[in-house]
């Protein structure tokens, strides 16, 4: 008999729920990951050193595919992270080096990598989706791509969060 193979997934909580998120996972033993970031903190009074969710709203499962709905069932969890239109699958060598990471530094702050002008860029959701390009402006959520097709320049403008960057081959 085949076993079947655990892939590390992202899920969606509710807000501040991580945590608890977390323990209700190991509870029902289901694989998961809780990256906390050790932070120090300033009261009124004193001064402590707390553990907070690195990522705010996530917490990752390992499990295999027939386990996802149990995932689903857990409370505080509102859905699977989507990319292109499934569950977004997380290597574990990304998983591993969060860990390593979390392991040796203090503080962690995590920032967006930024788009720039004349980055290549692919789309990811709508009717372009899939269509390389390199971006000509950037608005706030907003960008304005050139995609070279038939000997013809299109100009699309899409929302930022449906774009990511490809590195140059």
């Amino acid at each position: 008999m085949q076993q079947e193979s655990h892939a590390w997934y992202a899920v969606y909580t509710k807000s501040r729920w991580e945590k608890k998120v977390a323990a209700t996972l190991e509870r029902r033993q289901i694989e998961c990951y809780c990256p906390l970031n050790q932070v120090s903190r300033q009261w009124s009074d004193r001064r402590k050193v707390v553990y907070e969710p690195l990522f705010t709203s996530y917490v990752f499962v390992r499990v295999p595919e027939s386990k996802k709905q149990l995932v689903r069932e857990v409370e505080g969890i509102v859905n699977f992270v989507y990319w292109l239109g499934k569950p977004a699958m997380i290597p574990d060598h990304e998983i591993e080096l969060i860990q390593r990471f979390l392991r040796h530094y203090r503080e962690v702050s995590l920032e967006k990598f930024p788009l720039r002008h004349n980055d290549l860029v692919e789309i990811t959701a709508g009717p372009l989706m899939h269509q390389r390009g390199r971006i000509i402006e950037l608005g706030k959520n907003r960008v304005k791509a050139v995609l070279n097709s038939l000997g013809y320049a299109m100009l699309a403008t899409v929302n930022a969060d449906e774009v990511m960057m490809v590195t140059a081959s």
